[in-house]
């Protein structure tokens, strides 16, 4: 299946394009596609363990189930005030 994933802030930068497409297995995990993120964009690797991915606008874990009709995001932690 493919997967559409939008970048943003730092993490956009890293991978140098966004949205980008994926291609997944059929009932991929979101850790999957974390793992298949950092093989394609290796400059995502240094902040790979602390991207939020978030699916359909809710953050997701790594073994959360990712269908094709999914909107994902992935963004570095945001802080402030």
């Amino acid at each position: 299946m493919k997967i559409e994933v939008q970048f943003f802030a730092a993490a956009r930068d890293a991978a140098g394009q966004s949205p980008v497409s994926v291609s997944l297995s059929e009932n991929a995990s979101v850790g999957e596609l974390r793992e298949r993120l950092v093989q394609e964009f290796p400059n995502l690797n240094s902040m790979a363990k602390v991207l939020l991915v978030a699916v359909n606008n809710e953050y997701a874990d790594n073994d959360r189930c990712l269908q094709e009709s999914d909107s994902v995001a992935c963004f570095p932690p945001v802080s402030g005030g």
